[in-house]
């Protein structure tokens, strides 16, 4: 896959000084390479770099509305799960960018269409998507795939993540880790009740990113969910249903080291 190489780079960092020092001195050493670095974001430019941890680059992609300008983040926060490279590796890392040495890999992303009584609102999602009860109310769910009745949840809530997202929420909530380049979506519960009362699936399911996942809050409770998009929270009335498909929309990101992925889970998780 190619892109547009226009010598133009965004430079995106987050508000702490350690990011801000870092996006200076990656700005001079760019722009002794002959980068132009604009002041503010430009839509043609030929690379995005996110400054900060993980939330960093969330906020960059949903604030500049999901760019297909390829992705790549220098690390200054905690997990950095997103966030290859480190702050003293930025020499190699414009190195290797020159000589393109990396591949680029797409992310898919999660689309959920939340309806209510008079409208439907569209959202996508990175890592996860969250319907969860408000100030922590237990919820009841129906939930179908490819409008096959699957269960009528009852619990916290219910977390449906990408492959990126499935080492974010939904790995502390203890759902399956899922390889960023398979094209599925996970439906993970949480704090679900199985009692005789109520019989909801404990652990997650694996869906195939061509089917449809559809929730629908019972009567009583279409004023009492909160859908959570990437952390951020969103509060509806009179929600009826809430449909989530794998977008057709995905962005790109700049991978340099193809063991990357491994040594993440190993280096963060163990």
């Amino acid at each position: 896959m190619t892109f547009n190489k226009s010598g133009i780079i965004n430079i995106i960092p987050n508000n702490n000084f350690d990011s801000i020092k870092t996006c200076e001195v990656l700005t001079q050493k760019l722009e002794s390479k002959g980068f132009t670095i604009p002041k503010e974001y430009d839509a043609n430019a030929e690379l995005n770099i996110c400054i900060g941890g993980d939330g960093a680059f969330l906020r960059a992609v949903h604030n500049n509305y999901f760019s297909s300008i390829p992705y790549v983040g220098i690390n200054t926060g905690h997990l950095g799960f997103f966030q290859e490279i480190l702050p003293e590796k930025i020499d190699s890392f414009i190195d290797n960018y020159i000589n393109d040495a990396y591949f680029i890999e797409e992310i898919f992303l999660v689309e959920a269409n939340v309806c209510t009584k008079t409208d439907c609102i569209n959202l996508l999602g990175i890592n996860e998507i969250v319907i969860k009860g408000i100030e922590s109310k237990v919820v009841h769910l129906e939930v179908f795939i490819d409008d096959n009745h699957l269960e009528k949840f009852s619990g916290d809530g219910l977390i449906v993540s990408t492959p990126v997202g499935s080492t974010a929420y939904n790995y502390s909530s203890a759902g399956c880790i899922v390889y960023p380049t398979l094209k599925t979506l996970q439906l993970t519960p949480l704090s679900p009740i199985s009692s005789k009362a109520y019989r909801s699936l404990l652990n997650s399911a694996i869906i195939p990113g061509d089917m449809t996942i559809k929730i629908k809050p019972e009567y009583l409770y279409e004023n009492s969910i909160l859908i959570i998009n990437d952390g951020v929270q969103n509060k509806y009335d009179d929600i009826v249903e809430v449909s989530f498909n794998m977008s057709k929309t995905t962005i790109f990101r700049l991978v340099f080291d193809k063991d990357m992925y491994w040594n993440n889970l190993k280096s963060k998780f163990l």
